[in-house]
């Protein structure tokens, strides 16, 4: 089976349409979202229903911070122009479109995958996984064979071995890479909405649960309207002007 997998789309409607359409050209068989669905972006109610209509079709879901924070308010060691997406995204989503993040699991197992949105360690307490000694300690704590994770907004890849060793391991864009099953592995898929490494390309992967090959894509997308829809809402420029520069 080919997994679609997708992360912190941040209510950016032009960067998740465009992953979506290029997933489906690569022939994908199911979706996996990683959450982080809303926040930052313009386009929460319709981010949320196209989620749930995924779901309705197969589709695993997990909650990110920035659902968890629109159910139940902002948490206080968010940054102000996070809380004030927060807020305003609270007043635009319906009861419904929230209870259904509110319903998001944290964590999903499926076979020898472990789909998380920061870390399964903690899974709660959104800790970030920025390096070896983080990706380790996720690999240590679960029997699965293939971390997928997001909160990043970077993409990586990190593997552990079965001797202890562990370290990040060098991909490029659009090339495959079989995942031996000498080590186990932990990949960052990288944000669809915003991503924050200089590359105003929206992100994702795609993985095949048969062969165990991964791909991280990157796919262009109208960021110009997408922050032109920031600005209109109200929201905090300085949202708008990191997805001009991918930051």
């Amino acid at each position: 089976m080919k997994l679609a997998l997708i992360t912190d789309v941040h209510a950016n409607r032009e960067a998740f349409e465009a992953v979506l359409e290029h997933a489906a050209s690569e022939c994908v068989d199911r979706h996996a979202l990683l959450g982080d669905f809303v926040g930052y972006g313009a386009d929460p109610g319709w981010v949320v229903d196209r989620v749930r209509a995924l779901v309705d079709e197969g589709a695993l879901a997990i909650q990110g911070n920035h659902d968890e924070a629109v159910v139940n308010g902002p948490r206080n060691s968010m940054v102000p122009q996070a809380r004030e997406a927060v807020t305003w995204t609270r007043q635009q989503l319906s009861a419904s479109q929230i209870d259904f993040l509110s319903g998001l699991p944290l964590t999903h197992t499926e076979g020898e995958q472990l789909f998380v949105h920061a870390n399964n360690v903690a899974p709660a307490q959104w800790g970030y996984v920025t390096g070896r000694l983080e990706a380790a300690a996720c690999l240590q704590a679960t029997t699965a064979r293939h971390i997928f994770c997001g909160h990043v907004h970077e993409q990586g890849l990190y593997h552990l071995s079965e001797g202890g060793a562990s370290g990040a391991a060098a991909f490029k864009p659009g090339t495959t890479i079989a995942l031996p099953v000498s080590s186990r592995w932990l990949a960052i898929v990288g944000s669809t909405g915003q991503p924050r490494d200089g590359n105003t390309h929206a992100c994702y992967a795609t993985f095949d649960t048969d062969t165990a090959a991964l791909t991280f894509w990157r796919v262009s997308y109208n960021n110009l309207k997408a922050a032109a829809k920031i600005i209109a809402a109200g929201l905090p420029s300085a949202l708008a002007e990191r997805l001009l520069r991918g930051e």
